[in-house]
C-alpha cells in the first residue's frame, strides 16, 4: 500500500484521490473550510443554487464520467436548449448557430443581427480574400482574430465568449492553449473561416445543444454541481483534512514530509505528493526543489471574479426574462460580463423553487479589481440597475447572495503551453512529485478532472516502475 499526501481539495485534488482509491492510503489537505475549491453550493432564497461552477463540458467524458461512478449518475442534468445571447448596442441579440467561440461559420447570418455594423460585417465577409500566411508559433486569441476578421468581430463576438471562460482578454490569451482547433488553422495558413464551414462546429458554440455524438454539450447537476466534490471525497475513501495549511515540503529518503498547520500542526509522511493547489500557492512550495519551476508558477497572472446572484418572487415581477442568459462583451463598458437565468436554464430548479426566478450575473475579468472591492450590497446594486438596462424591470429582490473568488482564474498567456512543458521538466527529477490543477491544461471542470486522473496514473506507474 503506497501513501499519498494531495495539497489541495479541489475537483482536482479529489479527482486524483479517487483514482488513487484503494491503491493508496490517501490523505487530503485542503486549507479552505470545505472540499471543492470553486465548486460549491449556497442558498439564496431558500433554494439550493451554485456558488461557483455550475456546469460542466460533457462532449470529454471524464467528468460526466466521474459524476456517475460516485452516484451522481441520475442528477445528471443538461440545460434547457437556447442560443447563445448578446447584450450589445443596447440590446439583446442572439447569436446565429454554428459560431465557433464566436467566430461564425456563415458571415451571411449576421445580417440583420445587429450584432455588427455594416462596416463590421463588411470586413469579416472579405477574410478568405486576405492573405494567410502560416503563423509560426503562438499568438495572441485577439491578434490572429483581428487580422482574419477585423477588430469589431474581435470585440463584439470573441470577446464576451472568451471573458465567460478565463475572465480575460482575447490580445492577452494564448491560441494554442485557449482554442487550439484555431491555432492548427493558423499554422496551416489559409482562410479560417473555409476552415471551420465544413465542421459548423456547433459542439464548440457554447450553446447547449447536442453536439454531433447527440450528447449534450454541457451538464449539470440536479442540487447544484456544488454536489460533486462532497461525492468523490466520500467515494475516494481518503482522509480529507479541511482547514489545514501547508506551510513546507521537504524531501527525505522515503519520499516527503509535509509540514502543516491547522487545528493540530503536524509533520506527516508519504511516499509521493500530489500538489493540486493553484500556481501563486505550488511556486512557494516548490521552490527549494525545483526554483525554476517555482519561477515559471510565479508568473502566472490571476483574475479574480465575483458572483451576485438575485432572487425574485415571480408574482412580483413586471415580467420573467426567456432564454438562458447572455454575454456582454468589454467594450459595452459594464461591470456585468455574464448573466444567467438559472430559473429557465436548469429545470430542476424551476421545479423546485416554481414561485422564485433566481439568476446570477458575472463581475470582474482580468484587471479590473477596483470594481470587485465594492461590499456586496453594492456590487449588488450595481448589477441589478445593469440588468434593469438591459432586461427591462425585474422588481425588487427577495434575497441576494454574493460570491467572491480571489485570483480564481489562472490567465493562459501567449507561450502557456511552453510554460507547462517547462515546468512539469523542472519537476520530473523529484520522484513522487506530481502537479495537477487550472494552471496547467485547462480551467473547466473537465479539464481538472482529467488532470487529477492523469496525476494519480502517473503516481501508480512510477510505483510499478519502481517494482
Amino acid at each position: 500500500m503506497r501513501s499519498v499526501i494531495i495539497i489541495g481539495g479541489g475537483i482536482s485534488g479529489l479527482a486524483a484521490a479517487w483514482h488513487l482509491r484503494s491503491r493508496a492510503e490517501v490523505t487530503v489537505v485542503e486549507a479552505g473550510p470545505r472540499p471543492g475549491g470553486i465548486l460549491r453550493t449556497g442558498t439564496v432564497a431558500g433554494v439550493p443554487v451554485d456558488d461557483g461552477a455550475e456546469a460542466m463540458l460533457a462532449l470529454r467524458p471524464e467528468a460526466v464520467e466521474l459524476a456517475g461512478a460516485v452516484g451522481l449518475g441520475e442528477a445528471l442534468e443538461a440545460p434547457a436548449q437556447a442560443p447563445t445571447a448578446l447584450w450589445t448596442r443596447g440590446a439583446l441579440r442572439p447569436m446565429p448557430q454554428g459560431h465557433f467561440m464566436g467566430v461564425p461559420t456563415d458571415p451571411a447570418a449576421l445580417e440583420g443581427t445587429g450584432l455588427l455594423s455594416p462596416e463590421g460585417l463588411a470586413r469579416l465577409v472579405r477574410e478568405e480574400e486576405i492573405p494567410a500566411p502560416p503563423v509560426d508559433g503562438d499568438i495572441a486569441v485577439g491578434r490572429y482574430l483581428e487580422d482574419r476578421l477585423g477588430r469589431e468581430a474581435v470585440d463584439r463576438l470573441v470577446e464576451p465568449l472568451l471573458g465567460g471562460v478565463y475572465a480575460g482578454r482575447a490580445d492577452r490569451i494564448s491560441l494554442r492553449a485557449a482554442l487550439p482547433a484555431l491555432a492548427d488553422v493558423a499554422a496551416r495558413g489559409g482562410s479560417l473561416l473555409a476552415a471551420l464551414r465544413p465542421a459548423a462546429p456547433s459542439t464548440a458554440s457554447g450553446e447547449p445543444s447536442p453536439g454531433a455524438s447527440g450528447r449534450p454539450v454541457m451538464q449539470g447537476l440536479r442540487g447544484g454541481l456544488g454536489r460533486l466534490p462532497y461525492a468523490v471525497a466520500e467515494a475516494s475513501g481518503a482522509r480529507v483534512l479541511t482547514r489545514t495549511r501547508v506551510r513546507e515540503l521537504r524531501r527525505i529518503p522515503t519520499g516527503w514530509q509535509v509540514l502543516v498547520s491547522g487545528r493540530t500542526p503536524r509533520v506527516m509522511e508519504a511516499d509521493a505528493v500530489v500538489l493540486a493547489v493553484p500556481a501563486y500557492a505550488a511556486a512557494p512550495l516548490l521552490r527549494p526543489y525545483a526554483p525554476a519551476a517555482a519561477r515559471e508558477l510565479g508568473a502566472i497572472e490571476h483574475a479574480s471574479m465575483a458572483l451576485v446572484t438575485l432572487a425574485f418572487d415571480r408574482s412580483r415581477m413586471p415580467a420573467v426574462p426567456r432564454g438562458n442568459g447572455f454575454l456582454v462583451p468589454p467594450v459595452e463598458g459594464r461591470a456585468v460580463k455574464a448573466v444567467t437565468f438559472l430559473s429557465n436554464k436548469w429545470g430542476w430548479l424551476a421545479e423546485e423553487a416554481p414561485g422564485t426566478f433566481v439568476l446570477r450575473a458575472s463581475v470582474g475579468r482580468v484587471g479590473e479589481e477596483p470594481v470587485l472591492g465594492r461590499e456586496d450590497g453594492e456590487l449588488a446594486a450595481l448589477c441589478l440597475a445593469e440588468l434593469t438596462e438591459m432586461t427591462g424591470p425585474l422588481g425588487r429582490p427577495a434575497d441576494f447572495h454574493v460570491s467572491r473568488w480571489a485570483r480564481g482564474l489562472p490567465q493562459y498567456a501567449v507561450g502557456h503551453l511552453d510554460r507547462v512543458r517547462r515546468i512539469r521538466s523542472a519537476v520530473a527529477g523529484l520522484p513522487g512529485l506530481e502537479l495537477c490543477g487550472a494552471a496547467y491544461e485547462g480551467v473547466g471542470v473537465t479539464a481538472c478532472v482529467a488532470g487529477g486522473r492523469e496525476a494519480a496514473l502517473r503516481v501508480l506507474d512510477a510505483r510499478a516502475t519502481a517494482a
